[in-house]
């Protein structure tokens, strides 16, 4: 897992090339020296600008991208992760209770998250797309 982020305001496809260009091509290599990672992300407006999706073609060589179809259905384990951080939040006595504190205690969790649930995660992407080509694309229980 890699360092969480805050963003300060919204993310557009500018912002979002930054964030490839400068955290996500130093990452891919430390986390994946076996070149066998592949990086994955949703359907999201930024995610798939012209910009972005250029400079992740521009940078195929470098490291595995996971290419999802147009309004495909949400497959990326991320939403799990997040479930997980929200609910860690909402059990946390005394609650946070200024923007400072919830970002003190997301990264507190985002640390805390347990190696072994997000590998289980990652060994559940087979079953998750056997699910989505079963349904021909439709919805799953994901």
């Amino acid at each position: 897992m890699g360092p969480l982020m805050r963003l300060e305001t919204t993310l557009t496809g500018d912002r979002y090339l930054s964030i490839l260009s400068n955290r996500l091509h130093s990452f891919m290599p430390i986390v994946h020296s076996d070149g066998l990672g592949q990086f994955q992300q949703n359907n999201a407006t930024p995610h798939t600008s012209r910009v972005a999706t250029k400079w992740l073609q521009e940078h195929s060589s470098d490291f595995r991208h996971f290419h999802w179809r147009p309004k495909s259905p949400e497959m990326n384990i991320i939403e799990d992760i997040r479930d997980a951080l929200l609910h860690a939040v909402e059990n946390r006595s005394p609650p946070p209770r200024t923007p400072m504190d919830l970002w003190t205690v997301l990264k507190d969790e985002w640390c805390e998250l347990p190696p072994r649930y997000l590998q289980t995660l990652v060994e559940s992407m087979p079953h998750r797309v056997a699910a989505l080509l079963c349904v021909r694309g439709g919805p799953t229980r994901y």
